[in-house]
């Protein structure tokens, strides 16, 4: 596993998204997903270049963050996961962004029990599957109003998962839907919610999401592979 041609091959695929949209590949972050793969892979990952480190599990975050200790001045740190109101206190000043943000429950344990302002992405359940997790489409800035009573939570943008269909229309469909529902709620201005960021797009279709104008894909075994 070469994690440094594998980078270099999905930042040649993002460049050319990002031309044929007329948009500069310097708004894409790529963010490597290590659920699946060993600290010692994860480390490869920062040594090859990669800034942002994404986990699933808080166990496996924090294992990660105190093995590359040495190295975490150079790492955000992302957790991409579902996350538990009582499992809040165990993560929150551990990470730089949350993108699961999608219950009040949840923003209040934030607001709780962070020393700091936590970048967060309000989850959307686009495609309104039962699998997935986060709001329906309609409910989206009702809630991102109601965070303004929440200093300690900025809200950075949004985050969504795409079906897991060859169906690409189905796929540009969820990603351009949240796209507009970034523009609709950057018209109002709320302060607590500058919604600059869309996160989505993983390794079987982060390029659609760099065309409909993700600025963060979320990439696992393109990037690093899968050990177990």
């Amino acid at each position: 596993m070469n994690i440094l041609e594998n980078k270099e091959k999905i930042l040649d695929k993002i460049q050319d998204a990002c031309t044929k949209k007329n948009r500069s590949s310097k708004g894409v972050n790529l963010v490597a997903v290590t659920k699946y793969v060993s600290n010692e892979t994860t480390k490869n990952a920062v040594l090859a270049g990669v800034e942002h480190i994404g986990e699933n599990r808080i166990e496996g975050l924090l294992e990660k963050k105190e093995y590359l200790k040495e190295m975490n001045e150079n790492v955000k740190w992302h957790f991409i996961g579902t996350l538990q109101s009582r499992k809040v206190k165990d993560i929150i000043n551990q990470v730089d962004y949350i993108h699961s943000l999608d219950r009040l429950s949840l923003a209040k344990e934030i607001q709780k029990r962070a020393d700091k302002t936590i970048s967060c992405f309000v989850q959307v359940n686009v495609a309104e599957e039962d699998s997935k997790h986060g709001l329906a489409v309609k409910e989206v800035i009702s809630f991102v109003d109601k965070l303004k009573d929440y200093d300690k939570i900025k809200v950075v943008g949004l985050m969504t998962m795409a079906p897991f269909t060859e169906d690409e229309s189905v796929v540009r469909n969820v990603f351009s839907t949240l796209k507009q529902l970034q523009i609709d709620i950057q018209r109002k201005d709320f302060p607590h919610a500058p919604c600059e960021e869309l996160s989505m797009g993983m390794s079987n279709d982060y390029v659609i999401a760099v065309e409909e104008g993700a600025t963060f894909v979320r990439i696992g075994t393109d990037l690093v592979g899968k050990e177990f």
